[in-house]
């Protein structure tokens, strides 16, 4: 917060205020090219796994509530095209991407972040017009201001229970609404304040296996959207939600050895993407464990390795680790559903060694109740090593030790998909194409991607849209 000189009327500059005026001014033309190829990718992943979640259990529960709650509207749910509110369709088309786990990350928040911003953005383009160039600016600008509040105090949210996407994404998407919505920035200060009344993201389904933790994403995009429209109508909301006495972070982290770092917000903003630190997901498994997955794919071709042949796999893991894949271990050891194995080292492991990967197939019914993957899975043992990095790189490692006596060691320096070691352009649409083989033809996946591709140009990012539905003939 910054205050006039002695003598000067006062004039408090909050953080909500300097991110809005930023926000207000940013153009397309202000976007870093590989910052514009990043958000169209993203774009296409999300949809993709928009529209593999639709087919879920989880997904075709979330459209039935959807469009029990919402009166017919202007907006479309992916896949299925039921028409609801913008709010709704928001909700719904956030929510499918997370039901398989399978979303883009930034590292060091660990906040699903595209995932709200690429449903928020879409469905507001059922309700006013929105062109590809404003709609790639309002989305780079949801991730940046996700992954930015999310970077304040990483690590200490998952400890005590949050979700960092429940709680950071909806500032992310209450910015990108104000922009859309050509709100000026004092309007859109007051919408972040709103919208830190409704940031929330309780994990205690972690404990059972049940799947409220799938509906963060989709209650950030629905509330960041809600918190906008009230600011624009005038409802007020204090700018200070950031750093204030009663704030997000005075309030959540009450601990007085908490560290927390505010100036993380605004430092660099517009000069230094903090988005870019964000990895895409080959495996859809909590992106923790991506780097051990990796090692242990690995290992196993490299050696021929089947389950039968392993007796103890160690994996050394960074401390902050331990309570969100690691621990209890009646839990991570017995998942009782797949939402709750995807959260779990030891059964991860277990399941890609024993299949030889870890794919939109991954956690069936069928795996978990495999008594080799399960058993394999109480073979799988870690502990800690200071040595580790915390949260901003996800380092792996596995120590595979045989029945003949033979020890495999493989190390996964940084996750596949992370800016260090990323995923390709052609993996990324080979991923959409798998995740949307089930809702859309081959011809039709060509054009959603080549349109995405082509975003910038779009005079009217709804066609996206209706090329995301699956029209029967």
């Amino acid at each position: 917060m910054v205050a006039a000189p002695l003598g000067a009327r006062r004039v408090v500059v909050t953080l909500a205020s300097q991110v809005a005026e930023w926000v207000a001014r940013v153009r397309f033309a202000d976007l870093p090219s590989d910052v514009v190829d990043a958000t169209k990718l993203r774009i296409l992943d999300v949809l993709g796994l928009a529209l593999a979640g639709a087919e879920t259990r989880f997904g075709r529960a979330i459209r039935a509530g959807t469009t029990a709650v919402s009166p017919p509207g202007p907006c479309r749910i992916l896949g299925s095209g039921d028409q609801v509110g913008v709010t709704n369709a928001a909700f719904a088309n956030a929510s499918f991407p997370q039901a398989l786990e399978f979303d883009d990350t930034h590292n060091e928040s660990i906040v699903h972040m595209s995932s709200p911003a690429v449903a928020a953005a879409l469905a507001l383009a059922g309700r006013l017009p929105v062109s590809g160039q404003e709609a790639i600016v309002a989305i780079a600008v949801a991730n940046e201001i996700s992954a930015r509040v999310g970077s304040v105090a990483p690590g200490q949210f998952h400890r005590r229970g949050f979700h960092p996407t429940g709680l950071f994404a909806p500032f992310g998407v209450t910015y990108l609404a104000g922009k859309l919505l050509g709100s000026k920035a004092e309007t859109m200060a007051r919408g972040a304040g709103i919208c830190g009344s409704v940031a929330a993201g309780l994990l205690e389904c972690w404990v059972d296996g049940t799947q409220s933790k799938f509906l963060h994403s989709g209650f950030a995009a629905q509330s960041g959207i809600t918190a906008a429209l009230l600011a624009q109508a005038g409802v007020t909301g204090p700018p200070t939600v950031f750093e204030g006495r009663f704030g997000l972070f005075a309030s959540h982290l009450q601990h007085p050895e908490t560290t927390q770092d505010l100036e993380r917000v605004t430092s660099g903003l517009g000069g230094r993407w903090e988005s870019r630190n964000a990895s895409f997901k080959p495996y859809p498994a909590a992106h923790v464990l991506h780097p051990y997955v990796d090692a242990v794919l690995r290992a196993r071709d490299a050696h021929r390795i089947r389950s039968a042949d392993v007796a103890h796999i160690e994996c050394p893991v960074a401390e902050f680790n331990v309570s969100i894949v690691c621990e209890p271990l009646a839990e991570k050891l017995a998942p009782a559903s797949d939402s709750h194995a995807r959260i779990s080292l030891q059964y991860t492991l277990a399941e890609a060694l024993h299949e030889g990967k870890l794919d939109k197939s991954a956690y069936s019914t069928q795996n978990l109740q495999n008594p080799e993957i399960l058993a394999l899975a109480h073979r799988v043992h870690y502990h800690v090593d200071p040595g580790f990095p915390g949260p901003g790189r996800f380092k792996g490692a596995v120590r595979i030790t045989l029945h003949d006596g033979r020890v495999i060691e493989e190390t996964q320096e940084h996750n596949l998909g992370s800016p260090e070691n990323p995923m390709s352009a052609a993996q990324l649409r080979a991923k959409f194409d798998e995740n949307a083989n089930g809702v859309l033809s081959a011809a039709e996946r060509d054009r959603l991607a080549v349109e995405i591709d082509d975003m910038e140009s779009l005079d009217d990012v709804s066609t996206i849209v209706e090329l995301s539905i699956h029209h029967h003939v």
